[in-house]
């Protein structure tokens, strides 16, 4: 993949509606789980940062489609070297646990969109005056879908990405709420299914996913 503007990923990033934390994922079933998740509709792949071989995934992963196929990225990304790597692979996104300054500037130095994890108001703002193009709310599942529609109330300006207990029976409800985006790792990506090559199950439950955030797209 070539990098793109990065208000053009973004889009590309909202276009998959959901964005898939493939957190231990395996070298060898990694491609095949992405295509079956293109399958199903859901075409943003992000690969935490401490999964074995992290990089030489991302590397793998973004060569295997081109820019208008899918966008890859790197999750629990912590610090600045670890940003500067993953972008080095590939990575056209740099999505954190939490805010860490350096890694937002770094990827800011190189164009890649950043998402670093938030929960309060005020680390929406600093992280947001400090570069941020989206913010991740972590872990939505403490506070919920009104916690992130209360913090978009006076910060509507703000692109939020709830992850961390968003599955079937809630994501609509994080739409409604103002989310522009769904991170979704466990409830999207079934480990039995995988262990067990049935990539047609992990198709349909992306397609229920983006099944999902359309129809509430369009509420």
């Amino acid at each position: 993949m070539v990098a793109l503007d990065v208000h053009e990923d973004m889009q590309r990033i909202a276009d998959s509606g959901v964005v898939a934390v493939m957190r231990g994922a395996d070298a060898d079933t990694i491609i095949d789980v992405a295509d079956a998740l293109k399958e199903g509709g859901v075409t943003a792949y992000e690969i935490t940062a401490d999964n074995p071989n992290a990089m030489d995934l991302i590397s793998e992963v973004s060569a295997s489609f081109s820019d208008d196929e899918a966008i890859v990225g790197a999750g629990t990304v912590l610090d600045a070297p670890t940003a500067t790597a993953a972008i080095q692979a590939g990575a056209e996104f740099v999505v954190g646990p939490n805010f860490d300054e350096g890694v937002v500037e770094t990827c800011n130095r190189y164009g890649t969109l950043v998402a670093p994890g938030i929960m309060t108001p005020t680390e929406a703002v600093d992280a947001y005056s400090a570069g941020a193009d989206l913010v991740k709310v972590f872990p939505a599942s403490s506070l919920g879908p009104g916690h992130l529609k209360s913090m978009k109330g006076p910060l509507p300006q703000i692109p939020m990405m709830p992850t961390g207990g968003v599955g079937l029976d809630n994501a609509a409800d994080y739409i409604d709420a103002g989310a522009v985006v769904v991170g979704a790792g466990g409830a999207l990506m079934d480990g039995d299914a995988i262990a067990n090559g049935d990539f047609e199950a992990i198709t349909e439950t992306a397609r229920e996913f983006s099944q999902i955030i359309d129809d509430a797209r369009e509420n």
